[in-house]
């Protein structure tokens, strides 16, 4: 299928894209990567939207150290994120989500700005920033930027915090920390597909923050499994935690108790240090 006819305005500068976004009606859709938004396009899952291409915006690209954050511009690439030093160093969850991510192609293409404003609950990135605790960069034309942490950010199903009129610009991520600890683990079909469960794990060692995706609307934060470890409980307890903190749907993907037996399986292999990725 191809799609409906379309607008198309490439935006020259933030301040450009911003005058069209606050100029528009709300349908706009943003181009980045166009990873997701092409293929919706392609479906018709999306009618006649007007798009603004962001692509040529110098201030969206680019990784920089600020004190005790790392600033990623919204235009990264997941292959600058595999590349980079200074998230190697620092944000080391980034470098290990990124190769998950899809094929080579769509990480050549795909940014982590598009990734994050999609909100695709099955997606690695959104858990990775809900996990690190990391903060949202919102620009708009009447209120300038808008900070909005990662925990507030995910509202539902492609569902967020961000208004019509604002564009995601950044992401401000902490520096891990001696004694902290990041990984992410996930269980798939075959490389390359969306999980049908997996794991973000972000913070102290003895007592990370557990974020799960594709069992649920969003990044889903397991609160019990988090409060068993911390008070010193065991994985074996934090993994029975999960009954309560999971409340994933029947799908084409599995049943609600298989993937609730999965992520179970997922948080025990993460804590011991079992291997990163594997197919179901």
């Amino acid at each position: 299928m191809k799609p409906s006819p379309i607008g198309y305005v490439r935006a020259t500068s933030l301040a450009h894209a911003l005058d069209l976004l606050a100029e528009g009606d709300g349908e706009e859709k943003v181009l980045a990567g166009g990873q997701s938004l092409v293929a919706s396009l392609n479906l018709r899952l999306i009618e006649s939207p007007n798009l603004i291409d962001i692509n040529g915006i110098d201030d969206l690209h680019g990784i920089a150290e600020d004190g005790d954050v790392v600033r990623v511009g919204a235009l990264t690439r997941h292959c600058d994120l595999m590349a980079c030093d200074i998230i190697a160093r620092h944000v080391p969850i980034l470098s290990e989500a990124a190769p998950l991510i899809a094929h080579a192609a769509i990480r050549t293409r795909g940014t982590i700005g598009g990734s994050v404003a999609n909100a695709d609950p099955a997606a690695e990135l959104p858990a990775c920033v809900v996990a690190l605790d990391a903060t949202i960069v919102l620009a708009s034309k009447t209120d300038g930027e808008r900070r909005v942490m990662a925990s507030d950010f995910f509202l539902g199903l492609f569902e967020t915090a961000r208004r019509d009129d604002e564009l995601l610009v950044a992401i401000e991520f902490p520096k891990i920390k001696p004694g902290e600890r990041q990984s992410i683990r996930e269980l798939v079909r075959r490389s390359g597909d969306y999980a049908l469960a997996g794991l973000a794990i972000a913070g102290p060692t003895d007592a990370p923050r557990l974020v799960f995706f594709g069992v649920g609307d969003a990044p889903v934060v397991a609160a019990g499994a988090m409060a068993v470890l911390a008070d010193g409980g065991s994985v074996d307890e934090a993994a029975l935690a999960l009954e309560d903190d999971l409340d994933p749907a029947d799908d084409i993907n599995g049943s609600a108790g298989y993937k609730k037996h999965i992520s179970r399986v997922l948080l025990k292999r993460a804590l011991s240090g079992d291997r990163q990725s594997d197919a179901a």
